[in-house]
């Protein structure tokens, strides 16, 4: 199987077991050793399996019905970029905000990152507007103006 299939089939079981909430099983889809990573740009970095590990149990906590909907997919040797949305409901601490039980509606860009070699995930880097998220986890209006 060429590369960039692999990579495809890879992509599609991770957003696959996300979509499932198998919060177990996901963080298995990334290489399990010291290479492991998830960007969380701008917020922070989680290296290593750990670290990937950690921060699926924090969206499982504070999403617990996290939906990713997928609408654009590019694929190069090396990374797979998906483009899409994140939906679910806000349920558990997230980022420090208290469960407010209101929904989440986030356009979001990934990257997936590849051992070009093996055809290993080694993790993946998610894009998002963080402005608009704190927005609709706090219930304000998007667009407001502060008052």
């Amino acid at each position: 199987m060429e590369l960039i299939q692999k990579q495809r089939a890879k992509v599609t079981d991770h957003i696959r077991l996300e979509n499932e909430h198998d919060w177990s099983a996901v963080p298995l889809t990334i290489v399990q050793d010291e290479r492991a990573f998830y960007d969380f740009v701008p917020v922070g970095q989680f290296k290593g399996r750990e670290g990937v590990r950690q921060l699926y149990q924090t969206i499982a906590t504070a999403f617990p019905d996290l939906h990713i909907e997928i609408t654009a997919e590019y694929d190069v040797p090396g990374c797979s970029i998906r483009e899409g949305f994140i939906t679910g409901t806000h349920l558990g601490v997230y980022l420090g905000i208290p469960p407010s039980g209101l929904p989440i509606r986030i356009a979001i860009a990934v990257f997936f990152v590849f051992d070009q070699t093996s055809g290993e995930l080694l993790g993946e880097r998610l894009y998002m507007d963080h402005g608009t998220a704190l927005q609709q986890l706090q219930g304000k209006k998007i667009g407001a103006v502060a008052q």
